[in-house]
């Protein structure tokens, strides 16, 4: 079901409880906050969205203006919608009507972004030499754009931003270890405007180019219904099996996330279904929110899209696209199989049942009648191999998507609604937009200021040089960088802030982004601002702290896969041996497996407490790299294997003892 849907939806009804889904999203994730609109405004709203998808359309497919004109073009869009659509207080997200001051600041806002397009050529011209016109303008653009982030966003960016201007103003009268000579109010306000490591730098760039047109191809795709072909086809794929709504949830959540930007978002699209089946069956309300909320967060490192942090890793590679989609396959894979363990082991442990077959629909049925939906998807992993940029693979997949829907009548996507997906393209992309170019001023002020390398050493230096503190010290930075930070603004700012310190130990590059992004889209999961379990929990009606716990508990193996592919770079694909790389992946899908076991406490049978420490050394020696360490935890993995099958014998042969002892108390 499409997040649009979710917003119609009034109530979901489970047993006593209602959930206003609305209200949720709103309390969780901040995008969703925006005004109620009627009449002129509205049409007035969604005019600028479509045009705003129009432009964007029209020159990924027949060319792109220069960058900081594309940029600024894009930005002048952005900030217009975000303050019609976005009053200053949440308090009043529900309230009708757009105010006078917002058209005055939308209006500023789109005058300060296209001064730059107006008049580039004199700008080029006086490089270094800004008029008084020029800073003015670049002002204006600054403070309209931190307000329009605070409102799409959260206060964490904004007030990021705003630190790191006041850190560029007032280096000097710093302390030594991160002092610096301090610049004038003219030179920041010109790096961040005029030139292009600021505002209009790299994030922003690629927002306005890959980013937008993956959001408005998702946004064409969930018009064609593939949201709810996705849930169906997951309940005909998992849901007989033992536990089958977790595992549809897993499954359904995964493939929403290669589609998705937003961990919270994809909660509430989903779990709005699957949090409520899988309390049918007998999860507990805390454990079946943090399933979700684990699974719907897993669809941020899923390739191919990533939550659009792919594009702009690759950016700061400088390699194609296709090779950071290939290097996040298995790390991704490993994550998901270890949640489907999981869930299947507390299944088992509380003896759930899959959903009766007459229940499910019928898998064929429904492949022959929209399995369609799936080819636009192969289509854009065809278009990235055959060479074609990101950008265009993005276009070519809207296109197929417009061709294919015809196939079907309820699929079909007459005029009414394209404009209806370009206007929700449009607004889906702005809140990526303003995180983009706020979180540019933070990545300006590294390279004005030289912050990041003083980050770096110190890292280093806390570690004592060791590799394994450096890469703990470094989690540290990222969750607490990541905290609160949509995907595209955590990844840039994890990657400016934390990532340098590993590239002074010598850990490849792209081991060393994939690093930083997992562990601060691993913030939605970790008390105490678990965004995405604290939504989960507000579905499933469970206590926020203990779901968010639980969570924290079924992402584990999130949390070690980015060691072992530091240690072992050739499951990111880097100097790939075909042997080892086959070695490393099995043991690495053992190691989960017994990581799981430690995790629920359940193998056949319950498992006690020092075979739980025994499973978690032995998931520890198999996912280390080395056939020593490996060779260990195969030992570990069989002993526990036969300790568990030999008591799951001796507890059935008890139980059978039992019934049979109690037949004839029966037949009396």
């Amino acid at each position: 079901m499409s997040e649009t849907e979710i917003k119609k939806a009034e109530l979901v009804q489970e047993g006593d409880q209602k959930i206003d889904l609305e209200d949720l999203m709103r309390k969780y994730d901040t995008e969703a906050r925006f005004r109620t609109l009627e009449g002129w405004q509205l049409k007035l709203v969604a005019l600028i969205a479509i045009a705003m998808s129009c432009f964007h359309f029209y020159t990924s497919g027949f060319g792109l203006l220069l960058a900081q004109k594309q940029g600024a073009v894009h930005l002048a869009f952005t900030l217009c919608l975000v303050f019609l659509l976005y009053p200053a207080s949440s308090k009043h997200s529900k309230t009708s009507g757009i105010p006078f001051y917002d058209f005055i600041l939308g209006a500023v806002g789109v005058a300060s972004a296209m001064y730059l397009v107006v008049f580039f050529n004199d700008l080029t011209t006086r490089a270094g030499l800004p008029t008084r016109t020029d800073l003015i303008m670049g002002f204006l653009l600054i403070v309209t754009l931190l307000e329009a982030t605070r409102r799409i966003s959260n206060p964490v960016l904004p007030c990021l931003a705003v630190l790191a201007l006041l850190y560029c103003y007032f280096g000097r009268s710093l302390p030594a270890m991160i002092a610096h000579r301090g610049f004038s109010v003219q030179r920041i306000v010109n790096h961040m405007y005029l030139g292009t490591e600021g505002i209009f730098g790299t994030p922003l760039e690629v927002s306005s180019t890959f980013v937008f047109m993956f959001i408005l191809f998702g946004s064409v795709l969930e018009k064609t219904g593939l949201g709810k072909f996705i849930i169906d086809l997951s309940m005909a794929l998992a849901g007989w099996s033992t536990g089958g709504p977790a595992k549809v949830a897993v499954v359904s959540s995964g493939l929403m996330g290669t589609v998705s930007g937003s961990s919270v978002a994809n909660v509430c699209t989903t779990g709005m279904f699957t949090i409520p089946l899988m309390k049918s069956v007998g999860y507990e309300p805390h454990f079946a929110g943090a399933v979700e909320a684990v699974a719907s967060t897993g669809g941020q490192i899923m390739p191919p899209v990533m939550g659009a942090g792919a594009f702009i890793m690759a950016q700061f590679l400088g390699v194609p696209y296709l090779e950071v989609a290939l290097a996040a396959v298995v790390p991704a894979l490993l994550y998901y199989f270890a949640v489907m363990v999981q869930v299947h082991f507390e299944a088992t442990r509380l003896g759930l049942k899959g959903i009766p077959w007459v229940q499910l629909p019928p898998l064929w049925p429904l492949i022959k009648s929209k399995g369609f939906l799936l080819i636009p998807l192969i289509a854009i992993i065809y278009f990235l191999i055959a060479g074609y940029t990101p950008l265009r693979a993005a276009f070519n997949g809207i296109l197929v998507s417009f061709a294919l829907s015809w196939l079907n009548k309820e699929t079909r996507l007459t005029p009414p609604r394209i404009l209806e997906a370009f206007q929700s393209g449009a607004r889906g992309a702005i809140g990526v937009a303003c995180a983009c170019a706020t979180v540019g001023m933070v990545v300006g002020m590294g390279t004005l200021t030289g912050l990041a390398l003083r980050i770096a050493n110190a890292i280093v230096t806390l570690a004592g040089g060791s590799k394994i503190l450096t890469l703990f010290y470094t989690m540290l930075a990222s969750i607490i960088l990541g905290t609160g930070l949509p995907t595209t603004a955590n990844f840039i700012v994890t990657s400016t802030m934390a990532a340098p310190a590993l590239f002074k130990l010598g850990v490849p590059a792209k081991a060393a982004y994939m690093f930083v992004f997992y562990f601060g889209i691993s913030a939605d999961l970790t008390p105490p601002v678990a965004l995405a379990a604290y939504a989960g929990s507000g579905i499933a009606g469970s206590d926020p702290m203990k779901t968010g716990f639980t969570a924290f508990k079924l992402a584990l193996a999130g949390f070690l896969i980015p060691y072992v592919y530091v240690y072992n770079p050739m499951l990111l694909f880097i100097d790939v041996v075909p042997l080892q790389m086959v070695q490393a992946i099995f043991t690495a899908m053992l190691g989960v497996f017994l990581l799981s076991m430690f995790t629920i406490g359940y193998f056949k049978a319950s498992i006690p407490w020092y075979l739980r420490l025994t499973a978690f050394a032995g998931a520890l020696c198999l996912l280390i790299p080395g056939t020593m360490s490996d060779a260990g935890g195969l030992a570990v993995l069989v002993l526990i294997y036969i300790i568990q099958t030999a008591k799951a014998k001796s507890i059935a042969k008890k139980r059978a003892a039992e019934a049979v002892a109690g037949e004839p108390d029966k037949s009396e």
